[in-house]
């Protein structure tokens, strides 16, 4: 049993747990009130509130006392617990829809929902670290470059294609970045001709030898969850659990290489290995995307959610914390409206980020004018 499988096993019974339990010989569908007072939900809200404090000390110490006394009293009114105000959605199921609630008692969709909710952590860590390098058309070059990988492992009958699509992206990604590093190519020729060269490889082989599109293919085009089996499953899970080690390793060399790679290298760091090395990861984390966002909107979960996090946020901390928070809301509101309305997961995906990334913008935007407008 591989990594992704006992990662299943593990939350299987809490997936379980949030559509419904059984009592008495009879199936009930877990709503919010049971949610908010079970005690796991309160055991986290408490760890949450403790580090809210912990962190934000600082802040609490400096405000005014009538400024927290006015917080505290909001919270207590507005409070879930509070049955005359939020009586009716107490009692409501807690995953709402028709069809959105099969992804938590269905093994196979609870496989794809697993599947999409590690993709999304790993990318989030690697999307802030491409955006402070000003690389995020890689992720998009890398994502066509598996295609080409895919369709030539489908022609030739591979059992799991994406073997090979992770053989392309590793060379590619090698071969980029040395054209990058020795100044034979800036870094976005070299992603425009490997991103070019290898779909249009993978067309022509489509074309000539495997007859054109089918499902499967637009699967790994346009992303599609139900693709996603048991293999396919531990190796996004170990290609996950890989690239969140390595980033947690060589943040500080990421950091320092992509800020000035030449005070890097009188410094000591090991400049060309860094790069190789986040290269590769790269490389391995977009195709472990390309089953639940598919090739063309890998930017969808790699870049967007970081993109959104950086207009709200004011460190390098506080991005790679926002951008889990927009990356795993975009992941799991694009699933629920793809099922509810029967469209591709990929697309939603990509479209509910895009309209996340869209408000936060325009709020910022007008939360300003509004500032300037007053201190004028």
């Amino acid at each position: 049993m591989g990594i992704g499988v006992e990662i299943l096993e593990v939350v299987k019974p809490w997936l379980e747990s949030l559509h419904g339990y059984e009592l008495r010989g009879e199936y009930y569908r877990t709503t919010w009130r049971d949610f908010l007072t079970s005690n796991e939900t309160l055991i986290f809200l408490a760890l949450l509130t403790a580090a809210g404090i912990y962190f934000g000390r600082n802040y609490l110490t400096s405000m005014p006392k009538w400024m927290g006394a006015s917080i505290l009293i909001i919270l207590v009114l507005l409070s879930p617990l509070n049955t005359s105000l939020w009586g009716s959605w107490l009692v409501s199921p807690l995953i709402p829809g028709e069809y959105f609630p099969y992804f938590f008692n269905l093994e196979m969709l609870q496989r794809a929902f697993i599947a999409a909710i590690m993709v999304t952590i790993v990318a989030g860590f690697l999307g802030v670290f491409l955006l402070i390098q000003n690389l995020a058309l890689i992720g998009d070059g890398l994502a066509h470059v598996s295609f080409g990988g895919v369709v030539v492992g489908v022609v030739y009958g591979a059992t799991q294609p994406l073997d090979y699509a992770l053989v392309f992206s590793i060379v590619s990604a090698i071969l980029i970045y040395e054209l990058q590093s020795r100044g034979i190519l800036t870094g976005d020729a070299a992603i425009a001709i490997f991103l070019t060269g290898t779909l249009a490889l993978g067309l022509v082989i489509l074309r000539v030898k495997g007859g054109g599109l089918t499902t499967d293919i637009e699967g790994y085009l346009f992303g599609n969850l139900l693709l996603i089996d048991e293999v396919n499953l531990d190796r996004i899970a170990l290609i996950s659990v890989i690239a969140v080690v390595v980033l947690s390793v060589m943040r500080s060399a990421v950091l320092a290489c992509a800020i000035d790679p030449l005070a890097a290298r009188i410094q000591g760091l090991p400049v060309r290995i860094v790069g190789l090395i986040f290269a590769v990861t790269t490389a391995a984390v977009v195709v472990s995307m390309v089953q639940v966002v598919g090739a063309l909107l890998v930017t969808a979960l790699l870049v967007t959610p970081a993109a959104t996090a950086k207009q709200v946020g004011h460190s390098f901390r506080s991005c790679l914390i926002w951008t889990q928070i927009f990356g795993l809301t975009s992941v799991i509101g694009g699933i629920y409206l793809s099922a509810e309305y029967d469209s591709g997961s990929g697309s939603m995906i990509a479209l509910f980020a895009a309209v996340v990334f869209g408000i936060v913008v325009i709020g910022k935007s007008a939360i300003q004018l509004i500032i300037r407008t007053n201190v004028n």
